[in-house]
């Protein structure tokens, strides 16, 4: 599956635009402000019916305009799709799916999949525990899409048991033995969802952390809260903590306490990595996750990279593209690559990469685009 077409319609900066995606790697270009990211943007939205920077669909929406529309078209084996999402503040999302109106794009089996590198991606490795929790949630959900409600379950079973112990009273402990089992359930069950996830991405990472030029070797290892492997385990560590639960009147104690770990030479990145190794460890997380989807799902995620380039030496650049483009037996794929310096992206004046040039919110043609 591979993306066509975009359109949009009064989103952020644009008032209108229509554009072709390259089969390959596309670069969007054009000064600070131009609106690249605008674009970048965009191409997620259509294929997640959601926004990687704000919850807020008002700031989505073109200053003065009162709805803003985004058009994906897409190709496949099994012929083209198209999405669509209308935004209006203050009223739901219009989600449809090739012309069928759906509740969640995630769960259309036939959109595209998007991953997404930025700047503040960066606190994939700096952040908390909850942002990995939920990344890996979502590779989760991107390799096994039958697996993608376990967390959502579990969620549900957590919330459950969290207001039994809020409330209290003397007949609180008595009811907690279902509930420790419902939780136990879902969770042994998320647990070896995350686990196989990890386990599945760990050596690519290692090997394409190693190929951008992170040295000194790269580990991503899966760091559970409980040390149950199994229901009955985890409902008996639940059951040992009952009490200072009770005390607490929350739970304490389970996967929503997870964590990734990302290191470098055997030390933790987080607190020990440079800025540049923490970029790096990243890159290679998000082109590890790529190439296993890709395996098992027939196409990688469209990769969206916003200013990539910019703290990446030469050799690095040259390096992450080739990857992209799949040289060397890689999983080729799409991807869209902004930039304020098409000289910062290597081959980007090859004939098989696709150029789009921007300026105040407007997708310039190429006269337009050498001109300016």
């Amino acid at each position: 599956m591979r993306i066509a077409r975009l359109r949009l319609r009064d989103f952020r900066s644009y008032t209108a635009a229509d554009v072709r995606v390259g089969p390959g790697v596309t670069v969007v270009h054009g000064r600070n402000g131009a609106g690249k990211t605008n674009l970048l943007e965009a191409i997620y939205v259509g294929c997640t019916g959601a926004s990687w920077r704000t919850a807020s669909d008002r700031e989505l929406v073109r200053f003065g305009a009162d709805v803003a529309r985004v058009e994906l078209d897409t190709e496949a084996e099994d012929g083209a799709h198209a999405f669509s999402v209308g935004l209006e503040p203050g009223k739901r999302k219009r989600l449809l799916a090739d012309g069928v109106a759906v509740d969640r794009l995630a769960d259309v089996a036939t959109r595209p999949l998007a991953a997404v590198f930025l700047p503040d991606r960066l606190e994939l490795v700096k952040g908390g525990p909850a942002l990995r929790r939920a990344h890996v949630d979502q590779v989760v959900a991107a390799l096994w899409p039958a697996r993608g409600a376990t967390r959502r379950e579990y969620g549900r079973a957590l919330a459950q048991r969290n207001a039994l112990l809020a409330r209290g009273g003397p007949g609180a402990e008595g009811s907690l033995d279902a509930w420790d089992a419902e939780l136990a359930r879902h969770g042994a069950a998320l647990m070896a969802d995350r686990s196989a996830a990890v386990a599945e991405l760990a050596p690519r990472f290692a090997a394409l952390a190693e190929e951008l030029g992170l040295e000194g070797g790269a580990e991503l290892t899966y760091r559970p809260r409980v040390k149950a492997t199994d229901a009955d385990g985890f409902a008996s560590e639940l059951r040992e903590r009952r009490a200072r639960d009770l005390e607490r009147r929350f739970t304490a104690h389970g996967p929503h306490r997870d964590d990734l770990g990302l290191a470098r030479a055997g030390r933790d990145l987080r607190p020990f990595g440079s800025q540049g190794q923490q970029r790096l460890a990243v890159l290679a997380l998000l082109l590890a996750e790529r190439e296993a989807i890709g395996e098992v799902r027939g196409t990688p995620p469209v990769m969206l990279l916003d200013d990539a380039m910019s703290e990446l030496d030469a050799g690095r650049r040259e390096r992450l593209v080739a990857r992209l483009r799949g040289d060397g037996g890689g999983s080729a794929g799409q991807s869209v690559i902004t930039t304020t310096d098409l000289a910062a992206v290597p081959r980007a004046d090859a004939a098989d990469t696709a150029r789009l040039a921007v300026a105040e919110g407007v997708v310039l043609a190429e006269a337009e685009a050498n001109a300016a």
